[in-house]
């Protein structure tokens, strides 16, 4: 079961946990000395900066799988490092970028030291809302990828938060690719604890060889792979890049809307656990996708009366900024997370970017 870790950062002692916890995750993902000793240095300056220009916030650390699949490449694990605070925000990112930029008395390199040493960067940043960043630390590749088929500008991303600062979540995701199709799954495990994060991984599991399959025929393979187990709510939805079509099943109470033109759409779960009580028919909704598409799979850990913003739709954002900046603005101390919380965003990069 892949560990995931939770630190609160609200004073200078939770820097170095950070730091360590980043160190454990780059073992996790194989990464070299280098390679960890750029992503504890990411993580370092990153729970700093919360300390220094929020007040505190939230380091989330995982080991997860590239934002972008290239052929022959899906198997690669980068080390993720996402902070989440509701500070005062940044007024100009490009120049909060810029080497020597401070608003404190510190050398002013935290962010754009960040960005040179992770192969992905990103943050929001709205003044007086918080700030959401997002770095991923890999292992160095020996040469460049190109893929110039239109599933390589299909992009995913996630951020996972157990319940309680446990080591372990229930709720897991994992995406997938077979030629020209994507697939993106999201699982939470029955309950919280190792035996729920024992289903969900074994869900993740399963959808490595369930990736030619339709949703539908994913959610009867995986029924089977988690048997023995809890039993897990899962979501199953691919993109078909050349008929341009997303394809929707799932079974429980994994919720899932799609942004189409800044219009919110929700995707329906049948009732039922898969590995214990699968529902005998299976219907898949099929919806056009486009280059404006976003789509939002999450568990039940985030509020049932979740609204999303404007901030969500918007497909030139990483998609774990845009799960992170939705675990934010969903979470107040009014409605408390009573369960391990995962939210997985899919979207296309727009045409005009590289």
């Amino acid at each position: 079961m892949p560990r995931v870790w939770e630190v609160p950062v609200h004073d200078s002692t939770r820097v170095r946990d950070a730091r360590v916890a980043a160190e454990h995750a780059a073992a996790l993902a194989g990464l070299d000395q280098q390679r960890t000793a750029a992503a504890a240095l990411v993580a370092t300056e990153l729970a700093t900066n919360l300390l220094k220009h929020a007040g505190g916030g939230q380091v989330l650390i995982d080991v997860v799988a590239p934002p972008v699949l290239a052929a022959g490449r899906d198997r690669a694990t980068l080390v993720q490092v996402a902070t989440v605070d509701h500070g005062p925000g940044i007024a100009d990112v490009s120049v909060a970028l810029r080497d020597g930029f401070t608003t404190t008395q510190s050398l002013g390199a935290g962010l754009g030291t960040c960005a040179r040493l992770a192969d992905d960067f990103d943050l929001h940043s709205v003044p007086g809302r918080g700030t959401v960043v997002v770095a991923r630390v890999g292992a160095v590749l020996d040469r460049p990828v190109t893929d110039p088929g239109p599933a390589a500008r299909v992009r995913a991303g996630a951020v996972n938060v157990p319940f309680g600062g446990a080591e372990y979540s229930g709720d897991a995701w994992a995406w997938a690719r077979d030629g020209d199709r994507v697939t993106l799954m999201l699982a939470d495990g029955l309950g919280h604890g190792p035996e729920a994060a024992r289903a969900s991984t074994a869900a993740v599991e399963a959808l490595r060889s369930a990736a030619h399959l339709s949703p539908a025929e994913a959610l009867r393979r995986l029924d089977k792979a988690l048997t023995g187990t809890r039993g897990a709510a899962v979501a199953v939805a691919q993109v078909d890049t050349r008929a341009a079509v997303l394809r929707f099943a799932g079974v429980g109470n994994i919720g899932a809307r799609l942004c189409e033109g800044g219009t919110w759409r929700h995707l329906v779960s049948r009732p039922g656990i898969i590995g214990t009580h699968r529902p005998t028919t299976l219907r898949e909704e099929e919806r056009a996708w486009t280059d404006d598409r976003v789509l939002v799979l999450h568990s039940d850990g985030l509020p049932s009366r979740w609204a999303p913003t404007a901030d969500t739709c918007r497909t030139a954002t990483d998609p774990a900024v845009t799960a992170a900046v939705t675990v934010r603005d969903a979470s107040s101390s009014a409605r408390p997370v009573r369960d391990d919380t995962a939210v997985a965003v899919l979207t296309t990069t727009p045409s005009d970017r590289p």
